[in-house]
């Protein structure tokens, strides 16, 4: 068991303003929405007040990134496009601490992943999109593409600077500018990635950044000068700005849900399946739309994985999200750790065996101890919805069939991850599995190389590689 041990040393690496406005055309300027606080879910304290985006915020916006796109970003060329992109990647780069920092604070998400995965992912993503600026004629998607022009994108809370990047990188490569909505509660490293914007000289107009909730968000996507929608969050959200683009001439491409399936056969290679299984699901809280929340075990080795799982789950440390040894940060909101209770108790009401961790939960801020449940069936709540915490629902097989049939009984299809030590049962299992992204032997990892996105209700449309490009070309087709 460990205490909260607070790391106040680490805050002095980010200067927090008291107040943070909207990112038009190039300036930070007031909203004339009403404010909002956000906090730092790990001590519930206020962070910073923030601007909101009422409609005419939104239009000023929309307004500056035509301006932008028909006057300068447009007509450029992919080569001077590069430029800049090639300077933000390594400014971001420069200012990694400063990021990692800002991005527990208000996220709450340990520090050594912000530092060690979602900073150097969101550097990589914005050198990567650089190259393919002034190479789009090759990239099998046209000889002669063309942007679409202004991008409404609206990204979640759960990796806040990672998720602006996919969306940002390849809208401008292509040629596009940008009116960005980040999420209410995380904030802050859009607003300083604003900064980064005019640190590079970037045009007035080409990245604009509004803050605020739904009511913001409504007002992006469904802006009449819009050409391209791009939203990562939930389900229902998603539903209602498909419903809310139809019949336009908008593009659209949406990442949404998931309850992937982590697949772990007799055969696996034992020690690496177990660290796999708690990277799938405890990695950033459960707060990963591709987590691996169900575990399906070949039934003769349930209970060794079992066994071996609370043993790894039992080191695991929660606490202080700045502190490099913690394991397991702050749920984000205690909206969103009400829903992970509620689903919890749920599962427990209706028969499952729930098992949490043995560790101190502070006092203050939203904690959710790393909890898995047995005895759990295809019927269960937990089996079937997105809990989006720290909760693994295991369920058993005994066949490559079985396993197929309960990994593909669900309305999502983002991902799944396959351990086994064939690599025939793994192109065989891949080729069945109704997910967008298939590990084999490793879980939860990302390039920007490789496309990402899903099937059913975890939405359409692909992210990264040179598939993500094809969402900002006109009459572009892979």
């Amino acid at each position: 068991m460990f205490e909260y041990a607070p790391a106040p040393e680490s805050r002095a690496v980010v200067d927090l303003k008291s107040s943070y406005g909207l990112f038009i055309n190039g300036e930070f300027v007031d909203g004339h929405g009403t404010g909002f606080k956000t906090v730092n879910p790990a001590t519930e304290e206020v962070l910073a007040e923030v601007s909101e985006a009422d409609d005419a915020d939104v239009d000023a916006a929309v307004k500056a990134a035509r301006r932008a796109h028909s006057k300068v970003w447009g007509p450029m060329s992919g080569a001077e496009r590069a430029k800049y992109l090639y300077r933000i990647a390594r400014i971001l780069a420069e200012r990694s601490r400063e990021f990692a920092v800002l991005e527990s604070l208000d996220n709450g998400k340990p520090i050594k992943e912000s530092r060690d995965v979602d900073i150097p992912l969101v550097s990589q993503w914005f050198f990567y999109y650089a190259g393919w600026a002034d190479k789009l004629a090759y990239a099998g998607l046209g000889s002669q593409p063309r942007p679409l022009g202004v991008a409404a994108q609206v990204i979640p809370w759960n990796f806040p600077l990672l998720m602006l990047s996919w969306k940002i990188a390849p809208a401008l490569a292509a040629g596009n500018t940008v009116v960005l909505k980040p999420a209410e509660t995380t904030p802050l490293t859009a607003l300083l990635f604003a900064e980064v914007c005019q640190q590079a000289d970037l045009p007035p107009g080409v990245v604009n950044i509004v803050t605020g909730a739904g009511d913001t968000g409504r007002a992006v996507v469904s802006h009449p000068d819009v050409d391209k929608v791009a939203f990562t969050g939930s389900t229902e959200v998603g539903r209602a700005i498909a419903k809310a683009v139809a019949g336009t001439d908008k593009k659209v491409t949406l990442e949404l849900g998931g309850k992937a399936a982590n697949i772990v056969f007799d055969d696996a290679p034992m020690d690496q399946a177990i660290e796999g299984i708690v990277g799938g699901i405890f990695f950033n809280q459960g707060h990963v739309c591709c987590a691996g929340s169900r575990l399906l075990v070949q039934e003769s080795v349930a209970d060794e994985v079992l066994e071996r799982l609370k043993r790894r789950m039992a080191t695991l440390r929660l606490g202080d999200p700045l502190d490099k040894n913690t394991d397991i940060g702050a749920i984000n909101s205690a909206e969103q750790l009400a829903k992970i209770r509620e689903l919890s108790q749920i599962g427990e009401a209706e028969g499952a065996e729930r098992w949490s961790t043995p560790c101190a939960i502070p006092e203050k801020g939203f904690w959710f101890a790393p909890t898995v449940f047995t005895g759990v069936t295809q019927a269960h709540r937990i089996a079937r919805e997105e809990i989006f915490g720290p909760v693994l629902s295991v369920l058993t097989f005994r066949t490559p069939a079985e396993a197929v049939e309960k990994a593909n009984n669900t309305p999502f299809g983002l991902s799944a991850g396959i351990w086994t030590d064939k690599g025939s049962r793994i192109l065989s299992m891949a080729d069945k599995l109704r997910a967008g992204v298939v590990w084999a032997n490793t879980f939860n990892k990302f390039d920007p190389t490789s496309p990402f996105g899903g099937y059913k209700e975890s939405g359409y449309g692909r992210e990264g590689g040179r598939h993500g490009l094809e969402a900002y070309l006109k009459g572009a087709s892979l």
